[in-house]
């Protein structure tokens, strides 16, 4: 009986100090990391403020492989919300929500998982740093409740541990994947005309009549090959009664420090036909080749206007935002020149710029 009674005692002497310290310890965790990445104000925020690239920066995928991601939502801003499902007893269900939003600042997430403790939180916020503001100090902040949970309490000691390693290799993570993406302000384009910003498009089915060149990198050896090529796509066009489907494109293959390399690329179809979406047998001539290109998802950049020597940065504009949203880009880049051949090649020179994405 006194056995009984001591350890009746000890345990009461234990619970009382499992709520003495559990009262004292806080009611809330607070956590806060930086890093710094050289990548444009544009691109971090962009990266953020949305949900479609999280499998690449986020530390939960590492931690379940095969964790199953559903996004919902807008595609970018208040509202974009993804839900991860795991099978891993330390992940389960939860979800990252974008509360808030402002352009160039911050991002700030609701979030839910199994972990102890409730309005759980975390915000990202950015701020130009090093010389001249070329470079951006990105901030994530982590919060949580607990209130008079003393359990919850008690997990909060282990938050720095648990939560903040995870916050240091997502940052980590996150530079790693902007150092891939070109720094280019795609925000540039469009800041004179908002119809001008990068967008996604669905390209139709084509027909294409197409010469390779490789040719010293100089504006007259340029336009002398692209007139010399299309030549050759007329001749092939009047043989088989074709004429144009739209402006010629100039298809990127490789633009060295020397030497540029491009294919001369005219969408074609059957005189008076409404379009040429369905795959022509074409008689060839001479280095012409035939083309015929499924339907795809392209992202575009319209109507730019300049010197055809300003498209390889245009290109790397197109692709930093495809990247940023979400698309991976494939295949090859091209440009159709909508304003004709020899006015590409002043500043009056117009351009829809092409870049196939998955």
């Amino acid at each position: 009986m006194t056995r009984l009674i001591e350890i009746l005692i000890s345990l009461a002497i234990v619970a009382a100090l499992f709520l003495v310290v559990g009262i004292a310890l806080p009611s809330s965790r607070h956590l806060e990391h930086s890093v710094e990445t050289n990548r444009k104000l544009t691109i971090v925020y962009d990266s953020l403020n949305s949900l479609k690239r999280f499998k690449d920066w986020n530390p939960l995928v590492l931690r379940d492989p095969k964790i199953q991601l559903k996004l919902s939502g807008p595609e970018s801003g208040v509202g974009a919300r993804l839900d991860y499902d795991s099978k891993e007893k330390g992940l389960r269900q939860g979800s990252w929500e974008i509360t808030a939003s402002e352009p160039g600042k911050r991002v700030a997430y609701a979030l839910t998982d199994i972990e102890p403790g409730r309005n759980k939180r975390t915000e990202f916020t950015l701020q130009p740093t090093g010389r001249g503001g070329r470079n951006v100090q990105i901030t994530q902040t982590y919060d949580v409740d607990y209130g008079w949970n003393l359990i919850g309490r008690y997990a909060g000691l282990y938050v720095s541990s648990n939560v903040g390693e995870d916050m240091k290799m997502g940052l980590t993570r996150l530079t790693n994947m902007l150092a891939a993406v070109p720094n280019y302000d795609y925000a540039e384009l469009s800041k004179a005309d908002p119809s001008k910003a990068p967008k996604i498009v669905e390209r139709p089915a084509e027909n294409l009549l197409v010469v390779t060149a490789a040719v010293e990198r100089t504006n007259d050896k340029v336009l002398g090959q692209i007139n010399s090529n299309m030549e050759w796509i007329k001749k092939v066009m009047a043989a088989n009664g074709l004429e144009p489907a739209g402006p010629v494109r100039i298809v990127t293959n490789e633009f060295g420090s020397e030497m540029y390399s491009f294919d001369v690329a005219q969408p074609v179809k059957k005189i008076g036909a409404a379009d040429g979406t369905e795959k022509l047998d074409i008689k060839l001539e001479g280095p012409v080749t035939a083309v015929f290109n499924e339907p795809a998802r392209v992202a575009m950049v319209p109507g730019f206007k300049g010197h055809m020597a300003n498209l390889p940065k245009v290109r790397d504009a197109l692709r930093g935002w495809a990247l940023t949203h979400g698309y991976e880009s494939v295949d090859r880049p091209y440009e159709a020149w909508t304003g004709g051949v020899q006015a590409g090649f002043t500043e009056e020179g117009t351009f829809d710029v092409f870049w196939a994405v998955k």
